[in-house]
Order: structure tokens, then C-alpha cells, then sequence
């Protein structure tokens, strides 16, 4: 689940994309049916947590990782110096299923990111 609580209160979650619901040149396991969009080339603070077990959120290639425990807030700051998609997974052995917990940041323009928050 995300929420952007700086923008409208805007939230919504994130499952991963079935294997035969993929769409051409999407990547299995790691593509999910809800982006989260972020800024390109601004500095992005994110706010952590669980509320069942520990997960770790990790996007590697942006090289962030941090752990969500239930009943703490982790803070994550991260900047986004190109465009495009980043993916990541809960990179903790927190349960069944646990395993297949994706994470898609998809990096845009600012003027794109406006938009997104107005439709």
C-alpha cells in the first residue's frame, strides 16, 4: 500500500501482475497493476512501515533498502537522477507468499508527475 499524504491523500496498493495477465515485454514477478510514480530529479523522502511482519522494501537499482517493522516508522530519502522504471522486491523471508511482493517506481518529468496527481 501507498500512500502520498503530501498530495491529496491519494493511496492505493500495488499487487503483482499475474503471469498470464502480463502484457508484451513486462517482466514476470515484477510487474505490478499500480505504479508508483515519483518526481525525476527531486529529492524523494519516504516513510516506512508493516503492519503484519518485517518486509524490506529494496529498489537496488537506486540503491535503496530499508526495513518496514511493524510499529516503527523508517524513514527512506532517495533521488531519482534519470527517468524510467526501477524495480525491487520485499527482500526479507517474511512468509508465504512474502517472496512475491514487487515494487515498481516508475520516474518522470515533474510537469508529468502534476498530471498524474490531477487525473
Amino acid at each position: 500500500s501507498y500512500e502520498y499524504s503530501d498530495f491529496k491523500n491519494l493511496e492505493f496498493d500495488a499487487y503483482m501482475v499475474m503471469t498470464n495477465e502480463l502484457e508484451d515485454k513486462s517482466f514476470r514477478v515484477l510487474e505490478v497493476d499500480n505504479h508508483t510514480i515519483i518526481p525525476h530529479s527531486l529529492q524523494i523522502r519516504m516513510l516506512i512501515t508493516a503492519s503484519d511482519v518485517i518486509h524490506s522494501w529494496a529498489v537496488p537499482s537506486l540503491g535503496v533498502k530499508v526495513d518496514a517493522v511493524p510499529g516503527r516508522l523508517n524513514q527512506l530519502s532517495f533521488l531519482s537522477n534519470r527517468t524510467g522504471m526501477f524495480y525491487g522486491q520485499c527482500s526479507e523471508i517474511c512468509g508465504a507468499n512474502h517472496s512475491f511482493m514487487p515494487i515498481v517506481l516508475e520516474s518522470v518529468p515533474l510537469a508529468n508527475f502534476l498530471n498524474w496527481l490531477n487525473k
